[in-house]
């Protein structure tokens, strides 16, 4: 059996390396990379730290908007997808390579496979709300990481192409964090454990409004302990565009980090404050405090167990949340048991036209 998984951007690098151990051996797995983050420290880096085979095929489309980038994409994969053709495509959250992939697939009537399936914000404004739902509705096999996510795959109908495997992101940090702490389980940037934050903003509704921006950094630049504020380029053009100095009062500034150091930084971080989903969750893995500068979040267990607090239109709110007191701890598991990647390739296999 021949799995043809689609990646393009730094989180489905991270899902994509279980994904990959696990395949080993069991099925022909073949790697895409679209090349929507394509520089070192989103792309590169995390296929060599993560122990990532080299893609097989790389389109290296590179930015853009998303109609032009969508579109690249969904022209260049068409023509891997009849040369290989294989008996999945396996898809990975909701990024634009999600989309494009799903689409090619269809097209050419090859059996499609969704991780992360069932995730939803209920925020109409965001391009991976559509992507995710776009996705899931088209898809022949529904990988869903939680029983939230599953309850929200039936409400749309779609209860029989379901199937609950748990979080892969789960695995690979599990992973990670073990052989991170291991190897130096020093703070970065000459910081102190425990005395410091760890920061990322990207999301448009947070960059592209520049009083919004303003009064979000204003925010991380008056907390109370330094904060590790790693920029993402969309950040760092959106801040200069829009006349925002980034590097100011409690603020450090540095760029992405890789998969490794990123645990590493968040394990001995007193808090994280995030517009990403992947890293809420993350967070609560590691059982650090979160505070989302977003009004939703798709990882609604995090928020309900206590572990994160959403502040949306009223960021002046932000230094409240960041610093507010450690939750009760919790031996809760809502995103399974370091053991999902393996139930993928086994429904995969399972569950293969004509097996």
């Amino acid at each position: 059996m021949r799995v043809l998984s689609v990646v393009g951007a730094r989180p489905q690098f991270v899902k994509l390396a279980p994904i990959s151990s696990a395949m080993a051996g069991r099925v022909d797995h073949v790697v895409v990379h679209t090349g929507q983050h394509y520089d070192e420290l989103m792309s590169d880096v995390f296929f060599r730290d993560l122990g990532i085979p080299a893609p097989d095929v790389n389109l290296a489309v590179g930015s853009g908007k998303h109609g032009a980038q969508t579109g690249a994409m969904l022209a260049g994969l068409e023509p891997v997808f009849e040369e290989y053709r294989p008996d999945w495509v396996l898809v990975y959250g909701d990024t634009n390579s999600t989309i494009a992939a799903a689409l090619a697939a269809v097209k050419l009537h090859l059996p499609l496979a969704h991780l992360e399936s069932g995730l939803r914000s209920f925020n109409r404004r965001m391009p991976e709300e559509h992507n995710r739902v776009l996705t899931d509705h088209a898809a022949d096999l529904l990988l869903a990481p939680t029983e939230v996510a599953m309850k929200h795959l039936a409400d749309e109908g779609l209860a029989d192409r379901s199937v609950l495997v748990g979080d892969v992101m789960t695995d690979v940090l599990f992973r990670v964090r073990d052989s991170a702490l291991a190897e130096n389980p020093a703070a970065p940037h000459g910081l102190t454990a425990g005395e410091y934050y760890v920061a990322t903003i990207h999301r448009p509704d947070n960059t592209d409004d520049a009083p919004r921006l303003e009064r979000i950094v204003a925010g991380l630049a008056a907390l109370d302990r330094p904060v590790l504020l790693l920029a993402h380029p969309r950040l760092v053009a959106a801040a200069a565009n829009a006349g925002v100095s980034l590097d100011r009062g409690s603020i450090v500034l540095t760029s992405p980090l890789a998969y490794p150091d990123l645990v590493r930084a968040v394990s001995g971080s007193r808090g994280v404050v995030t517009d990403s989903g992947g890293l809420q969750k993350e967070a609560f893995l590691l059982r650090v405090p979160c505070t989302t500068v977003r009004p939703e979040t798709e990882w609604v267990e995090t928020v309900e167990l206590g572990w994160n607090v959403l502040v949306g239109a009223d960021v002046d709110r932000l230094a409240e949340a960041v610093e507010r007191a450690r939750p009760l701890d919790t031996d809760a598991a809502p995103y399974g048991d370091g053991s999902a990647a393996e139930r993928v390739v086994d429904v995969l296999i399972e569950r293969a036209i004509g097996s």
